[in-house]
């Protein structure tokens, strides 16, 4: 094939691919043009998840008449004047591809309109064409309206997600951005419901409430701190080690207020953690470090999701730093209740805002899937559970039935001990009762007869609104299972019953939890798979519990009865085997 320059069109539709990947990336490049235009108000509205409109509507500074049209050429902005610039952009928007990228994938209108200037300006343009032009009466700031999001490509369409995914993204995307700039009025509204209004008031407590509610508002920590040596500041919140999450979706960074990814800080704020959660629980947070300009490449990915630094290790501990100071100044004094079964619980008394805060910290875990094949069995601190048996002294049995076991005791709270005529056996209560349950769900899930059980009195939660997304995609899914969940008003949620394997648990976090995991989950693996193991979790008997022998011994028994014992549906280990000759051998009789 020969060499030849494509066409305006061709290019356009090809460079629009690496600025919109879906909706919520019209989306992102639209606010953030707002915000670099000085607004104080946005409005986002969008139906069919954005497919098939997104309008966004500003008060900040507007477009000059005689530059609308030159806005839609590739490469021209407002944001970046000289080559010295590339070295610290200030801006959130540079690149001038956004609005022409969008006009090539979607039937486009922008109108605007400069404070003090009697008449505004209007530009609409087709896949791309421009397609009428002309003044127009409009507020003063900008409005743009993207319709039928790539109509012009079907194969890329046929790719996004249902309405109510896409529009939890765009629901993620707008949290982030009121966390990041309080001072600016954020209004999201998704087809007839307002899904979030954010004060504007440079609050950030109340910004904090307008998006997750007051109840997890009240568990939050504040954090400030300078690095004594660069000036790299670090601002923002967290929560509370009695706060935490099932998967990391809830950790938020921003580096001069830019929303970015970075695996480096996460880890810096996990560590910051370390001791303080339960096991494969993740923290919330919303951070926002300040670094000269000059210190971060902010162009080094396509999409502006990452950034470089140009000093990591230094950025890494100023992050790691502030946060274990407000941990430590805060730490929560642990107190006991007990649940509605009757099972203490232990909970965290901290230094929330408003007051006190109380909420459960039950060490729920969740593993990653993988089965048991990497078990290091009998090394210390390798994950196998095992404290202080010699490396040679435990092996793994295979894939099979487990043999007839006889209880003798029970090791840490955590651990049953049993023998049969092979050889010693420990069992970790936790897994070991997560696959009992695990196979039930699945079961009575298979055979519809899933029980749901009616709440004496209803349980309000507060839900992000990426979780209300969720919640609204799978309703009916969630119904079968026995959840019966409906809208209270705002953030707010009533769980009036739950599956009946929930009954002695704390269904607003359960439920929270289960649409977190669905969330993350549901996309790369069956989600009946992850609702059964989610409430298998939450509902099996936990590490440090204490067990009669009868309840040691049930619980065998059913274990030996599963399709799978040898793992919990996390693919963490439920039992690890000492073999007689093992045991010999280690003792000198062999």
């Amino acid at each position: 094939m020969p060499i030849r320059q494509l066409s305006p069109e061709l290019a356009g539709k090809i460079a629009a691919g690496e600025v919109v990947e879906r909706p919520v990336s019209v989306v992102k490049e639209l606010v953030e043009n707002s915000i670099d235009a000085g607004a104080t108000r946005v409005s986002i509205e969008i139906t069919g998840g954005g497919i098939d409109q997104v309008q966004i509507a500003d008060n900040g500074a507007g477009i000059p008449p005689g530059e609308v049209l030159l806005a839609f050429q590739r490469h021209a902005t407002s944001k970046l004047d000289s080559p010295d610039l590339l070295d610290a952009i200030p801006t959130l928007g540079f690149r001038g591809e956004a609005l022409p990228s969008i006009a090539a994938v979607s039937r486009m209108s922008l109108t605007t309109r400069v404070a003090g200037v009697d008449e505004g300006y209007l530009a609409e343009f087709s896949w791309g064409q421009l397609e009428k032009q002309g003044p127009q009466g409009c507020p003063p700031g900008t409005t743009v309206r993207v319709d039928d999001l790539f109509g012009n490509l079907p194969a890329r369409r046929k790719f996004l997600k249902s309405a109510a995914s896409e529009s939890g993204r765009i629901h993620d995307l707008i949290v982030r951005y009121a966390l990041a700039y309080p001072e600016i009025s954020f209004t999201l509204k998704v087809g007839e419901r307002t899904a979030l209004t954010s004060p504007g008031d440079a609050n950030g407590e109340n910004t904090a409430v307008a998006v997750y509610g007051p109840s997890v508002a009240s568990n939050l920590l504040k954090v400030s701190g300078e690095d004594p040596e660069t000036g790299y500041e670090v601002q923002g919140f967290i929560g509370n080690p009695g706060l935490h999450r099932a998967n990391r979706t809830y950790m938020t960074f921003f580096v001069n207020r830019r929303w970015i990814q970075s695996r480096m800080l996460t880890f810096a704020l996990e560590e910051a953690y370390q001791g303080m959660l339960p096991e494969r629980r993740y923290p919330l947070a919303a951070l926002n470090l300040a670094v000269p300009y000059e210190d971060v490449d902010v162009n080094s990915h396509p999409a502006k999701r990452e950034v470089r630094f140009r000093q990591d290790g230094k950025v890494y501990s100023a992050l790691q730093r502030a946060v274990r100071a407000a941990l430590v100044e805060h730490s929560p004094v642990r107190g006991f209740r007990t649940s509605p079964g009757g099972q203490k619980m232990s909970i965290d008394q901290g230094f929330g805002s408003p007051g006190f805060f109380r909420s459960p910290f039950d060490g729920a875990s969740h593993y990653p899937a993988g089965g048991a094949s990497g078990l290091k069995a009998g090394v210390p601190g390798s994950g196998d559970g095992v404290d202080g048996f010699g490396p040679a002294g435990a092996a793994m049995t295979p894939q099979q039935a487990l043999p007839a076991l006889r209880v003798v005791g029970q090791v840490r709270l955590t651990y049953i001990v049993a023998e049969s005529p092979d050889g010693m056996y420990l069992v970790d209560q936790h897994a070991a009762h997560e696959r009992v349950l695990f196979d039930g769900i699945v079961r009575q899930s298979a055979e519809r007869e899933v029980q749901s059980q009616p709440l004496l009195a209803p349980v309000d939660v507060d839900l992000t609104p990426g979780q209300v997304a969720t919640l609204i995609e799978h309703s009916s899914f969630l119904t079968g299972y026995g959840f019966d969940v409906e809208e209270f008003g705002g953030s707010g949620y009533l769980v009036r019953a739950v599956p009946s394997i929930l009954v002695t648990q704390d269904p607003g976090k359960s439920l929270v939890d289960l649409l977190d995991m669905v969330a993350l989950e549901g996309v790369i693996q069956d989600r009946k798979d992850t609702v059964a193991a989610t409430l298998a979790c939450h509902s099996a008997i936990r590490a440090g519990q204490s067990m009669t022998e009868a309840e040691m011994r049930a619980l065998l028994e059913q274990l030996e009865v599963t399709d799978n014992p040898h793992t919990c549906p996390h693919g963490r280990p439920t039992v690890i085997h000492f073999s007689s000759y093992h045991m010999e051998r280690e003792f000198g009789r062999r």
